[in-house]
């Protein structure tokens, strides 16, 4: 994959940021998907970037297939050997709530497999881009999924996962940091800034893909629950589980969860 053809990846990612930004700026709508719940919060900021995503990564790769939250889903993607991936603002909720922890994800796929993610916050304006097989870029400049251990393994957990006591049997083991976008934990652990991070929950293919790309192409280590690497453009797109590490960390952290996640049927 030539890095000219990142580069233009890179730039729409980063343009759909600004988008984002300048719509919170402006005032936005929220909704919610599950209305009497409360939860899931779409946004005109969601929509707008949706938009604006599929218009120009389509013209970037015509032939590939489409695969977002925010859009319809359509059985035809299925039979595409390129997919792109997308989740126009992952971490919703911290962006209705001005949490400076909410990305925009970009993953491409070829027959399953992540080839490429760029990973954009929109409200710092960091900037992550991958090729798996190629490298990894953190605002221009190369990252690998390296870093010194201290004492106790740092970890990026979610908000929500950490109140419902998920991470409670690490307490003891692991230093975990709440960060909300699971992309952009994904891409801080690409970068090297913790030793990994996990969830023991689904995810949507949206949710991780573009982090999965990038923590490969930067030389780290991931895959879901059981092990096994992660397959993307599936008809059901929720996975179960994942775990990303820097290689220095990866096979202390999966035997830590072997030993202390609780079992599930």
């Amino acid at each position: 994959m030539e890095k000219a053809w990142l580069d233009g990846l890179a730039a729409v990612v980063a343009e759909a940021g600004r988008l984002v930004e300048d719509i919170a700026r402006q005032g936005f709508d929220t909704q919610f998907k599950n209305p009497d719940e409360r939860r899931d919060p779409v946004t005109t900021a969601d929509l707008a970037c949706d938009a604006f995503l599929k218009e120009r990564l389509l013209a970037l790769l015509p032939e590939a297939g489409w695969l977002s939250e925010e859009t319809k889903d359509r059985p035809d993607r299925l039979t595409k050997r390129w997919v792109w991936i997308v989740d126009p603002i992952d971490g919703t909720r911290e962006f209705v709530r001005r949490i400076p922890e909410y990305a925009v994800s970009v993953a491409l796929a070829r027959d399953g497999e992540p080839v490429a993610g760029a990973v954009v916050n929109p409200a710092t304006g960091d900037r992550f881009l991958g090729a798996v097989g190629v490298g990894a870029w953190r605002n221009g400049k190369p990252i690998t999924c390296s870093r010194d251990r201290g004492e106790r393994l740092i970890i990026l957990g979610s908000r929500s996962e950490m109140n419902r006591g998920e991470f409670e049997p690490f307490a003891d083991v692991l230093d975990v940091r709440a960060v909300g976008s699971i992309a952009y934990k994904l891409a801080l652990v690409a970068a090297g800034e913790a030793d990994g991070t996990f969830s023991l929950g689904p995810k949507h293919e949206w949710d991780i893909a573009a982090g999965v790309a990038l923590v490969l192409a930067a030389g780290g280590q991931v895959h879901d629950g059981a092990g096994l690497p992660f397959r993307f453009n599936r008809p059901n797109t929720l996975t179960h589980g994942i775990l990303a590490a820097t290689r220095e960390a990866h096979a202390d952290l999966a035997l830590l969860l072997e030993r202390h996640a609780p079992r599930r049927a």
